[in-house]
């Protein structure tokens, strides 16, 4: 008995017709285009929604998946049939993107009446959009070099793959290396450079030097004042460039204080709060500057963009390996440290760390407030590392920048360390 008229799933049907009308649309749109030549346009995926719905429907009320599946192979030849009359009349259009959508569409329909609408209507928006914005996939697949998708399977394996397997406890006597947690951290670090690479290759660093800054200070603000320090040798200081490149160099170094904010938000709320006042003088200070510089830049010359930033994509397992060496001797020299001379030596540790790099000592820190140290000890030991590294930072333009590069960098550090210094000491 197929029960009553009002045990209907009236809804479910038309929810599953939208389906089918919502990517026939699209793929009407595409019939147009193509001048007539393909398997159905939106009358045709709405009837192959209907006849997903009515195919399961009918399994339900007797109570057999047979029916839904003998439906399912009925539309499958239909679609093959369509496929291969398709073919004959357009052989160089190869292509099953039409086909698959209208198996979806069909599978779409039935998923409805089995109950799971939401997902279903999710489904169906993503297979439209999926099928409308063809080209601009295709370009944005153009624009992902082989290293670049090499970069971003290995972040995959690291994450997906490497990170489950990993132990999640203390493996040394003094319960300070967490292989699962360091591992972690490292994914973190990873990806948010990646991000930043990733916006650079979009955007293009050849499209400003500021720009270049911006995004190049989610990969590495060492690297950019590298970079920048190199160009205004090599390039004779034009009018207004020494004031681009500074304008980028201090919006890396801006990044750079955003980036230890954002790490202590994930991992540590207390330490977020001691670190937000001379965290955001840092950054503020140093935004200050790069606006200014840049205004002054395009007052006094167009800036070119000369070579950029040459950032490669800041990804692989070896530095990832390696960035995870260094956080677990950082980390345990924190807490041999701290067991030895209860926490009287983080600073010196904070203060080496900082030359190379900040978020290493961050994440110790954060690690060490967690294991119940001492969390204003922890936020000025970051409030060091951002120093040092902010100093060497300036020792790298003092050492290989021009001279009208440095005549900028070096009162603008100056301040900056100066305001980092005193917010911090008024928090």
């Amino acid at each position: 008995m197929l029960g009553d008229v009002t045990q209907i799933p009236l809804l479910d049907f038309a929810i599953a017709l939208f389906i089918g009308a919502l990517v026939g649309i699209e793929r009407e749109k595409k019939l147009e285009h193509e001048q007539g030549v393909g398997i159905g346009g939106i009358r045709t995926f709405i009837l192959f929604a209907e006849v997903g719905a009515v195919g399961a429907w009918l399994s339900v009320q007797f109570k057999t998946p047979l029916i839904f599946a003998a439906v399912g192979a009925f539309v499958t030849a239909t679609i093959i049939a369509g496929y291969l009359v398709h073919a004959r009349a357009r052989p160089d259009a190869f292509g099953l993107t039409t086909e698959v959508a209208a198996l979806i569409v069909f599978l779409l329909g039935g998923t409805t009446i089995f109950g799971f609408r939401a997902l279903s209507v999710a489904l169906a928006i993503a297979t439209s959009a999926v099928l409308a914005y063809k080209h601009q996939m295709h370009r944005a697949v153009g624009r992902i070099g082989r290293e670049d998708l090499y970069a971003g399977l290995k972040l995959l394996i690291a994450t997906f793959i490497i990170l489950p397997v990993l132990p999640d406890k203390p493996v040394d006597p003094w319960g300070a290396l967490n292989p699962h947690k360091m591992w972690l951290l490292v994914v973190l670090i990873s990806g948010l450079s990646l991000v930043g690479y990733a916006a650079s290759r979009w955007l293009g660093t050849r499209r400003g030097i500021p720009l270049a800054g911006l995004f190049g200070g989610l990969v590495s603000s060492t690297a950019v004042t590298l970079a920048f320090a190199k160009q205004s040798r090599e390039e004779g200081g034009r009018p207004g460039q020494a004031d681009a490149l500074a304008s980028g160099l201090f919006l890396a170094w801006a990044v750079m204080a955003g980036r230890v904010l954002v790490l202590a938000a994930v991992l540590n709320n207390a330490l977020l709060g001691l670190l937000t006042a001379p965290m955001a003088a840092l950054g503020l200070l140093a935004a200050g500057a790069a606006l200014i510089l840049y205004r002054r830049s395009m007052t006094t010359g167009p800036a070119e963009s000369g070579s950029g930033v040459p950032l490669r994509n800041p990804f692989s397992l070896s530095s990832a390996a390696k960035f995870a060496a260094l956080f677990a001797a950082v980390l345990l020299v924190v807490k041999l440290t701290e067991t030895l001379f209860h926490g009287q030596g983080l600073y010196a540790v904070a203060a080496l760390a900082g030359l190379t790099d900040v978020d290493p000592i961050v994440l110790s820190m954060a690690e060490f407030t967690g294991g119940g140290g001492d969390t204003w000890t922890a936020a000025v030991a970051v409030v060091v590392a951002a120093c040092t590294n902010t100093i060497s930072k300036c020792g790298l333009v003092l050492a290989l920048g021009g001279p009208a590069l440095k005549r900028h960098v070096l009162p603008w550090t100056a301040a900056i360390l100066a305001a980092t210094a005193l917010a911090a000491a008024a928090a």
